[in-house]
């Protein structure tokens, strides 16, 4: 009798144990069943934007489900950011942002949320040089030139960039560190505004995402002084790294990425991540991403959080340095 009871517990063990692995099996391959909105950060046009929409029609054609791109500019990515944290985890609500992200929870003490506990990093999409570029009728035509004049007009030059926080705030507040440099940061919604302004002469300088500026650039518009990375970016080829136009030990990579609130289930991160993989993969999408000047990049969610996690602490570090707090 009580071997017949044990067998039979065994048995309505075996049968649950069963049903569960199918249950978290079906629910896996159901995704995505409706359309995903994928919210970003910045104006249709900035970067970000641009990166985004390379990608996100690729999984619409995989998948056979909606892809919405769903631009929110505003707070430098804080309310863009806001949204997703407060979103069910379930997939079907994304962030593709820049490093923006981790500037932001390195400058604000008090943000809506928390960006490491309430976010899952899904896949890098790209990493990408910036460009410090000025208006053509500046008159300076090199890194050099332009530090001179800022340092011979302390505080009176203005520097844009796409909001507090942002990659571009970053990168041109570490070049100014290491410059020694003081200048007035004027805070945008995205690069578009950033360069429309800086040819109209309203601000001075600005480190763009490279291919916001590329256009413009080419035209003769703006005029590039260096790339930010240790290395010439592939749609500039003729432009030289900062470090070589004279600032040694200046060096900034951003970056692009996928992210999704934190209790999403990790089977949805892994199938939205491998997603992402496959279409960086492509040669299609690798000469989509290079010729808008990044370069196509995937990282597995682990390894996306440590990136997002490191850089949140390196870039706290440069915002106290260079005295940038948010009153």
């Amino acid at each position: 009798m009580k071997h017949g009871l044990v067998r039979t517990l065994l048995v309505l063990a075996a049968a649950c144990s069963a049903a569960h692995g199918f249950g978290a099996q079906a629910a896996d391959s159901s995704f995505p069943a409706k359309p995903i909105r994928v919210i970003i950060p910045f104006t249709p046009g900035s970067a970000t934007d641009v990166i985004a929409r390379v990608v996100g029609p690729k999984m619409a054609d995989r998948w056979g489900v909606p892809v919405v791109m769903d631009n929110r500019p505003s707070a430098g990515g804080i309310v863009a950011c806001s949204t997703v944290a407060e979103s069910a985890p379930d997939g079907y609500t994304l962030l593709v942002t820049g490093s923006n992200f981790a500037g932001s929870a390195a400058l604000y003490t008090k943000l809506p949320y928390d960006a490491v506990h309430d976010f899952s990093g899904v896949a890098q999409y790209a990493s990408t040089p910036l460009v410090l570029v000025v208006s053509a009728a500046l008159g300076v035509k090199s890194v050099k030139e332009l530090i001179d004049l800022a340092h011979s007009k302390p505080g009176q030059l203005n520097f844009a960039s796409t909001g507090l926080g942002s990659g571009t705030h970053y990168g041109a507040a570490l070049f100014n560190l290491k410059a020694g440099i003081k200048a007035v940061h004027v805070p945008y919604r995205g690069s578009p505004e950033t360069l429309t302004d800086l040819m109209a002469g309203r601000v001075q300088y600005i480190t763009s995402p490279v291919l916001a500026a590329v256009p413009l650039i080419k035209s003769g518009r703006v005029l590039a002084l260096g790339v930010t990375t240790p290395y010439r970016a592939q749609a500039l080829p003729d432009v030289p790294t900062i470090q070589e136009a004279g600032l040694p030990d200046f060096v900034y990579e951003g970056w692009y990425g996928m992210i999704a609130p934190g209790k999403t289930p990790r089977d949805i991160v892994g199938k939205l991540s491998d997603e992402v993989h496959r279409i960086l993969d492509t040669s299609e999408v690798k000469e989509q991403i290079a010729a808008r000047g990044a370069i196509a990049k995937w990282s597995a969610p682990a390894t996306f959080d440590e990136l997002i996690h490191k850089e949140i602490e390196t870039r706290r570090k440069v915002w106290q340095a260079a005295g940038v707090k948010v009153d």
